[in-house]
């Protein structure tokens, strides 16, 4: 049964990224940005009920009081494609993500990326990179919007953990912006490369925001990573036997 749901979810999916992604990247147009920006949401919202209704998978806030209300840099843990599905409904919709350029070219996907602002990256550019990040990152900010990264820039499995990139520690310094901390376990229940989805509840934290007041950019980094670790080995890393967490 976990495969056919898998699959119907799949399925519905990619239904929703048709449907929304044409609408945004052809009438939305038409449209100011606060209602692609809306429609975004709307896309995460739909999915999160779609998840719930065929893979019964269900998540749960903590630190809700903490999700930002103005411009701020979100960091994130990065264990599946949950979270980028998730955190556009948990977040508020003036969102602008830094993402790897390549995604830009998947066709309607990447067409309705294209139709809000982004920060498309080669992530082999090293300086180049984090200096678009700065750059485009300080611009976007100003305009009110949120800035999310994965630092660790990949997706990792429950329990593992990459180097976190200077990127967001960099903008959090040059801009002065603070960075709101999130950590999830969402690998558990949605394994990278699999098209497994298991039924239960990912339990999402939220940390307080994190001044840089004074801050270079390696110590925010490491602090945003100490804050994030150390709440990953507080969360589960394994499913229970029911299907339920």
């Amino acid at each position: 049964m976990i495969l056919v749901r898998s699959l119907l979810y799949f399925l519905a999916m990619v239904g929703t990224i048709l449907v929304f992604g044409l609408a945004m990247c052809t009438v939305g147009r038409l449209f100011p940005l606060p209602t692609r920006d809306r429609w975004g949401g709307a896309w995460g919202h739909t999915n999160l009920w779609l998840m719930k209704r065929i893979l019964s998978l269900d998540y749960r806030v903590e630190g809700i009081e903490n999700l930002p209300r103005d411009a701020a840099i979100v960091m994130s843990k990065h264990q599946s494609t949950w979270e980028t599905i998730a955190l556009k409904a948990i977040l508020k919709p003036e969102q602008s993500w830094v993402l790897k350029r390549e995604l830009m070219w998947i066709p309607v996907f990447g067409w309705a990326l294209a139709s809000v602002p982004t920060i498309p990256i080669d992530r082999k550019a090293g300086r180049k990179a984090a200096k678009q990040i700065v750059e485009r990152g300080t611009e976007l900010l100003r305009q009110g919007r949120l800035v999310i990264i994965f630092p660790e820039g990949t997706r990792t499995k429950p329990g593992e953990r990459h180097r976190y990139g200077i990127g967001g520690g960099l903008l959090a310094e040059k801009s002065g912006y603070p960075v709101v901390p999130i950590a999830h376990n969402a690998g558990v229940f949605w394994p990278r490369r699999s098209l497994l989805k298991y039924p239960g509840t990912i339990q999402v934290v939220v940390g307080e925001a994190i001044e840089n007041r004074g801050k270079k950019a390696s110590e925010i980094t490491r602090e945003v990573e100490a804050w994030i670790e150390s709440k990953m080995e507080e969360l589960p890393r394994s499913r229970a036997p029911s299907g339920k967490s």
